[in-house]
């Protein structure tokens, strides 16, 4: 009679490898400061962000929350912030997508969490935003939409942007437009630098888009 097999250990290996590939939530590394414990430099930065664009409701959170620790760097940084998201020429729709890129390229927890239902509420498709947020190029997504993506993929990958590619998005956008587009690229670039650097992360409550490294 053949020896008996041993109890198979797949189970047991696929739920430590589920539980080992699961994205934790690291630690933020600082501390967001009560408004009551504010410096006269932080009240002001606060100030300036609610009263312009993006409202009297603005909470301190992820990079406005970094941005009080530096408070003077934070008054520019949000200043070209809220020309970049409420002023550009570039439209909303092709400036949230390009901000989904950003996002996606740097793997920026909360800058997903925030601009995702932005940019789906300026008509960038969902299939469109799935496929950014699986690493995929867009094949579904509209023609001006594959323009800036083919655009944003050079910019950060090849850091160049060849003549026929250029060309496609100056189409769109005209001279104006590219210039604002390489802008808004850059500035969240650096949003995004600042959140994966101090852990900025969306509420608990919130799953993350992206797998944080073990």
């Amino acid at each position: 009679m053949p020896a008996k097999r041993p109890p198979s250990k797949r189970k047991t290996t696929t739920k430590k490898n589920a539980k080992r590939t699961a994205a934790k939530r690291p630690s933020a590394r600082l501390v967001t400061p009560a408004e009551t414990d504010m410096n006269e430099a932080q009240h002001t930065l606060l100030r300036a962000m609610r009263s312009g664009p993006r409202g009297a409701a603005l909470k301190p959170q992820g990079p406005f929350a970094v941005w009080l620790h530096a408070p003077e760097y934070g008054q520019l940084a949000q200043a070209l912030g809220g020309f970049c998201r409420y002023q550009s020429s570039v439209p909303a729709r092709l400036s949230e997508f390009a901000i989904l890129c950003t996002a996606r390229l740097w793997r920026a927890q909360f800058e997903w969490y925030v601009h995702a239902s932005i940019a789906e509420k300026e008509g960038v498709k969902p299939t469109t935003i799935a496929d950014l947020r699986a690493g995929r190029a867009p094949k579904s997504a509209a023609k001006d939409e594959r323009a800036v993506y083919d655009f944003v993929q050079e910019v950060y990958k090849a850091k160049r942007v060849s003549e026929r590619t250029y060309q496609r998005v100056l189409a769109v956008l005209g001279e104006k437009g590219v210039v604002e587009l390489v802008g808004i690229l850059g500035y969240y670039a650096s949003v995004a630098m600042t959140l994966n650097v101090f852990a900025m992360l969306p509420p608990e409550d919130a799953p993350l888009a992206f797998a944080e490294p073990q």
